[in-house]
């Protein structure tokens, strides 16, 4: 065994990718092991790896760790982006999860029926710019640092320029009115880490389409 990371799912974003940037800005080499079949997740399921019969599961220092919120709590807290005290790993707390509810509203646009697919697109647009991007906008003025806690690069930083881009491949112009998330956006993904997962080629996932979506339905039905 390599002693890399192993991620099972399939090949696409959904809950993995939060788990695949992670693992990049710590410029840790992972393997990935797509699910494509029904009977690839059946497998899973029947040799016992998956303890709630649940993907994402990632195979990582000796442990098969399942739940998506869990890995990467373990991945932070493993690669030092999880503050240096109790505080700062509150608020890393509390900005991530924030980021998770935008994202989890991004990740799902794709699987919308056609006829719910204006309202949701607009949820996700009056979302961003009203509830959550204003405190981010907030947060990095207030706080006057390059990174959103401490100053140090973290897991909230992260996740969050995560969800900038796939808001940006949703709506272009989503940023226009938040110059310092626009910097923030910038400055992070030139982190030399950051910077090498969005080159082409990397084991970074490009958005879902909806011709695909299908298939991979097929994988739990």
């Amino acid at each position: 065994m390599s002693g890399k990371p192993k991620l099972y799912y399939f090949n696409a974003r959904g809950r993995m990718e939060s788990i695949r940037w992670l693992l990049a800005a710590a410029g840790v080499e992972f393997e990935e092991c797509f699910l494509e079949t029904k009977d690839d997740l059946t497998k899973l399921r029947k040799d016992g790896s998956l303890l709630f019969q649940q993907v994402p599961m990632v195979e990582i220092d000796g442990m098969k760790m399942v739940q998506s919120r869990a890995i990467a709590n373990y991945i932070a807290m493993k690669y030092n982006l999880y503050g240096k005290d109790l505080k700062e790993r509150a608020l890393i707390d509390m900005y991530v999860e924030a980021v998770i509810d935008l994202n989890e509203l991004l990740v799902t646009h794709p699987f919308q029926p056609a006829d719910k697919k204006e309202q949701h697109f607009a949820t996700i647009v009056d979302k961003a710019t009203n509830r959550y991007f204003p405190v981010y906008e907030k947060v990095l003025k207030d706080h006057g640092q390059d990174f959103l806690v401490g100053n140090q690069f973290s897991r909230a930083d992260v996740q969050l320029l995560e969800t900038l881009l796939m808001a940006e491949e949703c709506k272009p112009d989503i940023l226009a009115k938040f110059p310092l998330l626009q910097s923030f956006k910038a400055r992070i993904s030139n982190i030399p880490t950051i910077k090498k997962f969005l080159q082409p080629g990397s084991q970074r996932k490009p958005p879902l389409q909806e011709k695909d979506v299908p298939k991979l339905m097929k994988v739990f039905h």
